[in-house]
């Protein structure tokens, strides 16, 4: 979520900030926590207002310190004030590419933000200089070409999904990257390649479940791909119309597919 990563993007941040506040690394990152050791030094890149990795630096312990960094400076704001209690926190606006450290560290994560670039190799080089010796990275994303919904949404909405993956793919985002990032890594320098698979499942019933299935309805307000001719305007607002109704009436759940793939800088 920074720059390079697709300049076209104009997000409602009040609603994202929601989102990303709403998430923790209990739930949205629970792969993690295994490798999460007391007195580690990790940087979060993509961290959009830090709840992750407000997680993280409670994992880590008072001799461990958590950097977040992101792109989007609202974000970043929101993050200063909701975790300033959180001493080995700190939240950075920053992207990876002009990020500059004094210090290496023992773990990079990056979390449902390399999807957003059409360079992630870069990132990943750049990610590599980052760590110490034997550090590790662990990146989580989306294969956004495996999502599931039971039963089948609109017909509309499947439209305007289908519009969304085009837009994605010709601005150079990636929509299977998590099946791609072993390679990645591997491409890249890492070593002890090891993938997990992390999907995100909402069931009806489930305390978040309109909010997490409605993202949906919100990624529809992205009007650059009615301006760039890849949906009319009016079948957009059919699809975020019927899609709203359709999880009121028969959505009983959705699967996004998420993959952790983690690798070593270096010889173990």
């Amino acid at each position: 979520m920074y720059q390079k990563i697709n300049k076209k993007i104009n997000r409602d941040h009040q609603s994202t900030n929601k989102t990303f506040d709403s998430r923790s690394v209990e739930v949205d990152y629970a792969t993690l926590i295994p490798i999460l050791k007391e007195g580690l030094q990790v940087l979060d890149v993509g961290c959009g207002t830090g709840a992750i990795s407000n997680g993280i630096a409670k994992l880590v312990g008072v001799e461990g310190r958590v950097t977040g960094i992101d792109n989007t400076e609202k974000f970043i704001a929101s993050g200063k004030v909701s975790y300033c209690q959180t001493p080995n926190l700190e939240l950075l606006h920053s992207d990876i590419f002009n990020y500059q450290s004094d210090i290496k560290f023992d773990l990079i994560v990056s979390a449902r933000t390399l999807q957003w670039l059409s360079n992630p190799q870069d990132a990943l080089k750049k990610m590599k200089t980052l760590l110490k010796p034997g550090g590790q990275i662990s990146i989580l994303d989306y294969n956004h070409e495996k999502l599931e919904w039971t039963p089948e949404p609109p017909k509309s909405m499947q439209v305007f999904y289908a519009a969304f993956l085009k837009w994605r793919s010709d601005a150079g985002m990636n929509n299977h990257i998590a099946d791609d990032l072993a390679g990645y890594l591997t491409e890249v320098g890492f070593n002890s390649i090891e993938s997990y698979q992390s999907d995100e499942v909402y069931k009806i019933g489930d305390h978040n479940f309109v909010e997490r299935i409605g993202i949906w309805s919100k990624v529809a307000n992205l009007k650059q791909i009615v301006e760039e001719g890849y949906i009319t305007e009016e079948l957009r607002l059919k699809a975020i119309h019927e899609y709203d109704n359709w999880i009121k009436t028969d959505a009983q759940q959705m699967i996004m597919k998420l993959k952790e793939v983690r690798g070593i800088n270096g010889k173990v």
